[in-house]
């Protein structure tokens, strides 16, 4: 019967036509549907889809003049990405020197990636049209009724609302998201530095000389320390944070202690204050004339004070501990969570087979803390390769290292960028460094999501 009952709907799927390509469609169809391939929406006003075909037909006619009028020449300036510097030029009518207006190069490379996503969206529009015009010659080859303008308008309100909600977010993603991130890659390419400065110097395409001036040219000895104490800095940051969290959350859940929602709240203030304000405040306590140097040097426990914040080892070791008070109360709280939850059958039988709590935690404890806290470790990991605040608001990057470009000994891959942006000028070494962060992050995301076994069985190993 199985059998039977399997061959009935293998051969129930079998019969279900293909929909029809696009060569085909214009072969097979009549003057009206061919017309549709040049004409947008003009099948569509034929069966008296009449809002529909006009819409097509008004983005073809808007498309085709915006391309005319300005597209054409948008994309043509990408190449060059201007021609005409902006300068001083003698105007022999006055007499005098004048001002010559020039190219923009930073608009022309914006106005050019805007007009190629336009070309994209119309293709997509056009695309549209196209499955539109199918449909009608199916339903036409059938003999079923042509839906009407109010029973597609319904549909949109119907079984294709998820499309029209998602309509604006698309397009909000698209200005607001997609355009920046396009010109910021293509900047990358570009010699937009301190030295070309829009609009009074052009800047043209280089090609892959930044990502060479960065990995193996004069930036290199800026780079690969920073990455070093980037990565170093991200696995120190995560793993105290992590451990130290569930420790703290194993002391406060312990039978013997008295007052665990008193010392639970007291750990959790520090998520109370706002992150800029803790660094601030720390910034100020471990200042070479700050209070705890003032403190050891009153007591007589020092001589001179103790360069926390400006000797670069230390500085490092400081921004670290400074984490672990921010970082801790964070993984503690969900750590309690899961502590709270842990089947107590299993400890029990672990406990009756003679378990210490040290076997116990090793074996049940943390293997489910890690299993249920494993997306959040690698998102936090992540975090800490792009953490400016704790950077930029406890020590600014500093102190200074002459060997370096812009950068400072504790800056991160993520400070340095903002400060070749703000301080230097230089887009393309900032958009460099920002493609190295994406790709950083992309790979041990991807790499690290698909060992974790959430991801590969959604159980336990």
């Amino acid at each position: 019967m199985m059998t039977k009952f399997w061959k009935k709907s293998s051969a129930k799927k079998s019969v279900i036509p293909k929909p029809i390509s696009f060569g085909e469609l214009f072969k097979k169809g009549d003057s009206l549907t061919k017309l549709q391939y040049f004409v947008m929406g003009s099948n569509n006003i034929a069966k008296k889809q009449v809002p529909k075909g006009l819409f097509f037909l008004g983005v073809e006619i808007l498309f085709f003049y915006w391309l005319v009028s300005n597209g054409i020449h948008a994309i043509a300036m990408l190449k060059t990405l201007g021609t005409k510097s902006q300068g001083w030029k003698y105007d022999k009518t006055l007499g005098i020197q004048i001002q010559q207006a020039g190219d923009n190069s930073m608009l022309l490379l914006l106005f050019g990636i805007a007009a190629l996503l336009a070309i994209v969206l119309f293709i997509y529009v056009y695309w549209t049209n196209f499955k539109s015009n199918r449909k009608l010659y199916t339903l036409a080859k059938e003999g079923h009724k042509i839906p009407s303008t109010m029973q597609d308008i319904r549909s949109l309100f119907d079984e294709k609302f998820h499309i029209t909600l998602m309509a604006i977010p698309i397009v909000g993603v698209l200005a607001f998201t997609v355009l920046p991130l396009l010109y910021m890659i293509s900047i990358a390419f570009t010699s937009y530095d301190h030295n070309h400065l829009p609009p009074k110097n052009l800047f043209h395409w280089v090609g892959f000389t930044n990502f060479g001036s960065v990995i193996n040219g004069d930036i290199s000895s800026t780079f690969f320390p920073v990455l070093t104490w980037t990565i170093v800095w991200a696995v120190v940051a995560t793993a105290t944070t992590f451990f130290g969290g569930i420790l703290l959350a194993l002391l406060l859940n312990a039978k013997p202690l008295r007052g665990k929602k008193f010392w639970r709240i007291i750990f959790m203030i520090t998520m109370a204050v706002p992150q800029f304000v803790s660094l601030l405040l720390m910034a100020n306590l471990f200042n070479d004339s700050g209070p705890i140097n003032a403190l050891l040097l009153n007591l007589g426990w020092i001589k001179t004070a103790i360069p926390f914040l400006t000797n670069g080892m230390l500085a490092k070791l400081t921004i670290i501990v400074v984490n672990m008070w921010i970082g801790i109360p964070v993984t503690m709280l969900v750590a309690t969570g899961i502590i709270q939850n842990l089947p107590q059958d299993q400890i029990e039988a672990a406990t009756i087979d003679g378990a210490n709590t040290f076997q116990i935690f090793r074996k049940i404890t943390f293997p489910q803390i890690v299993f249920v806290m494993a997306p959040a470790l690698i998102q936090q990991f992540i975090g800490n390769i792009n953490n400016f605040n704790v950077i930029y608001l406890l020590t600014g990057g500093y102190p200074s290292n002459s060997t370096f470009y812009s950068a400072g000994e504790t800056d991160l891959l993520v400070t340095w960028l903002y400060k070749l942006t703000v301080d230097s000028a230089d887009y393309n070494l900032a958009s460099v460094i920002g493609i190295l962060i994406f790709i950083l992050s992309a790979v041990f995301s991807l790499f690290a999501y698909k060992k974790t076994n959430s991801y590969q069985n959604g159980g336990m190993a």
